[in-house]
């Protein structure tokens, strides 16, 4: 589904939630090769975790037709971290929460969203970075709609085609 998010306009600035939404829902593959190399080895940037990645539950809600009360779905696994980079523009501090229980991808996110703090790095970052999550999630959401659609039945009746245009209202018989 696409949201706000999905979407870069044209000559927006980049806000830290259209941000933290893309990271949350960016997956491991596109994550590693942007932003691996700031956890792994030295790159200017030390690491000082506020919170370390950890598992947990989460109750998420839904509404009935979309616009009805409030009811209790279920819960998710979710995964979350916070820390903090000591980066030549000085500290930036960085969280992120997952779906699942990715422990990597929680790190990379929260590295990410600390980099993205920094004005001087945003552009390239989300060259770099955002939008291969915002190519990456459309064609997701264009491969589950070719499946719905590959399933998708048209429904007629029998009736509207067997009586000879008897019920048409334009037609005179």
């Amino acid at each position: 589904m696409f949201h706000a998010f999905d979407n870069d306009g044209p000559n927006q600035p980049l806000q830290r939630p259209q941000w933290m939404a893309l990271l949350a829902r960016a997956p491991l593959e596109v994550l590693e090769p942007a932003m691996g190399h700031y956890l792994d080895r030295p790159s200017g940037t030390t690491v000082h975790w506020l919170r370390r990645p950890e598992v947990g539950l989460m109750m998420v809600q839904g509404r009935a037709g979309g616009t009805g009360e409030r009811f209790n779905l279920g819960e998710v696994t979710v995964t979350r971290c916070a820390l903090r980079l000591q980066a030549a523009s000085g500290p930036l501090a960085g969280v992120a929460w997952v779906l699942g229980r990715n422990l990597r991808q929680c790190q990379l996110a929260a590295v990410a969203d600390a980099l993205l703090q920094d004005p001087a790095r945003q552009a390239q970052l989300d060259a770099d970075l955002l939008a291969p999550v915002r190519q990456h999630l459309r064609l997701m959401a264009h491969e589950r709609s070719d499946r719905a659609q590959s399933t998708r039945v048209d429904f007629f009746t029998l009736a509207r085609e067997s009586d000879g245009g008897a019920n048409d209202e334009d037609g005179e018989e």
